[in-house]
């Protein structure tokens, strides 16, 4: 179990992590599975169907157990023994790695029931199985994606910034769930300044980094090679580390971005700022595919979620890896433990 459980305020009593379904076509309760069965996350419970999940163990010839329950408070008691699961039924039949557009809603309202428990105070952390983006803009979501749709939920009016962390890397992208004409186009001076801002703050606060150091990835080939390759490096990205390093945050750069995520550059930075998606996550997922970790920063709460996606190709196999899961279980419940500490 994780070394530092998460406690209610003032109780000393450990609050469970609630965990979304995710695509339910997807991985998604297969690693949900695997990691209960791990015996090494924290008291989680499940919200999704528990009819499909039995099917699932059934077919897989698992030999796992779950349990309905009906409250979160219930998950302690049960945890060891069984896996809790908040049953919610889907609308369509699952096949797998082929999504139905009628399990969107419970998609949807798996991630915002998470939401609720933890603003209620019964659940720790909401962590978040992978959702398949296409399937929830068919039916109706308005939203880029998870990030998005949980800033919308919590309120919060300082858009969410979307760290992806390892042992070995902490990325963030500026522009995130765009395309790379759109994020050319909408990269923005305040935007690096208020990603590193809650970036700063998060790794103090959420990672016990006192005095973090960030490295500023330049956007063009050779961090614009002085203008000859691009000039956003010296019209937007300067600019926003001269802002930081007034208000006291050890930002440095613009950095060539091929040359900031080998091994002896890592240990010369705690975080990298990065400008547009790939950018980010193709070097963490390289580097840590399994143990890499999507936090979302900036909300009232503790959000993780796995570092990868539905994996039609091997659902329903039983092959999918649950220890990028088990990597986002553990985060969570250290990360509001920290935060239940600091008060």
């Amino acid at each position: 179990m994780s070394s530092a459980a998460p406690q209610a305020s003032g109780s000393g009593k450990a609050l469970p992590l609630a965990m979304t379904m995710g695509e339910p076509a997807g991985v998604g309760a297969e690693i949900a599975l695997k990691a209960w069965a791990s015996k090494s996350a924290p008291p989680f419970f499940l919200i999704d169907d528990a009819n499909r999940l039995r099917k699932i163990i059934d077919d897989l010839c698992w030999g796992m157990s779950i349990k309905e329950i009906q409250a979160a408070d219930e998950t302690p008691g049960i945890f060891t023994k069984s896996l809790p699961v908040l049953h919610r039924p889907l609308n369509a039949e699952v096949i797998a790695g082929i999504p139905h557009p009628d399990n969107a809603a419970s998609v949807i309202n798996a991630i915002r029931t998470a939401v609720e428990f933890v603003q209620s105070g019964q659940a720790s952390s909401v962590v978040t199985n992978p959702i398949h983006k296409k399937s929830l803009y068919d039916a109706g979501f308005k939203f880029p994606g998870h990030t998005e749709f949980l800033a919308n939920l919590a309120e919060v009016d300082t858009p969410p910034v979307m760290m992806l962390a390892s042992p070995e890397l902490k990325v963030v992208p500026v522009t995130i769930h765009v395309s790379i004409a759109d994020a050319l186009a909408s990269l923005k001076e305040d935007d690096i300044v208020t990603t590193a801002k809650i970036t700063a703050q998060s790794l103090e606060d959420d990672f016990a980094i006192s005095a973090p150091r960030l490295a500023v990835a330049g956007l063009n080939p050779h961090a614009g090679e002085g203008g000859g390759m691009g000039n956003e490096e010296s019209a937007i990205i300067e600019p926003a580390i001269a802002r930081l390093r007034q208000l006291g945050i050890d930002a440095t750069g613009p950095w060539p971005p091929d040359t900031l995520f080998h091994e002896a550059a890592r240990k010369t930075y705690d975080a990298v700022i990065c400008m547009y998606h790939d950018q980010a996550l193709i070097p963490i997922k390289t580097i840590d595919f399994d143990g890499a970790v999507n936090v979302t920063l900036g909300l009232p709460f503790v959000r993780t979620s796995p570092d990868h996606g539905t994996a039609f190709d091997i659902a329903g196999t039983g092959r999918a890896s649950e220890k990028s899961l088990l990597a986002a279980l553990n985060m969570a419940a250290d990360m509001a433990a920290r935060r239940n500490s600091q008060g």
